[in-house]
């Protein structure tokens, strides 16, 4: 079964007189069949106010924000060790406990 990735934003920090979203909290779930894993990270983000493509946080949505992280992160190693955790939880190679 192939992984199947899915985005979400749990948070933003903003200034308040402008509205400009300043960090991002995201997290990037795979699942594949019963085994799931998940990265959780903050992204730093820049804005102009001024700017024609300026996006007040009023008037973000979870898509627009989505995509800011996803072309400030290393989405593919991000998935690749997504998946590296995916493999060990369905083929495990440590284990831990006591043998009483």
């Amino acid at each position: 079964m192939a992984i199947t990735y899915t985005w979400t934003v749990r948070n933003l920090e903003r200034n308040l007189s402008d509205g400009g979203v300043t960090k991002a909290h995201w997290r990037c779930e795979g699942v594949d069949g019963d085994y799931s894993q998940s990265l959780y990270g903050i992204c730093d983000l820049t804005y102009d106010a001024s700017a024609s493509d300026f996006i007040a946080y009023d008037d973000l949505t979870e898509t627009n924000v989505i995509g800011w992280v996803r072309s400030i992160v290393d989405e593919t190693d991000i998935q690749t060790s997504i998946a590296s955790k995916i493999e060990e939880d369905k083929t495990p190679t440590m284990a831990d406990g006591v043998p009483w």
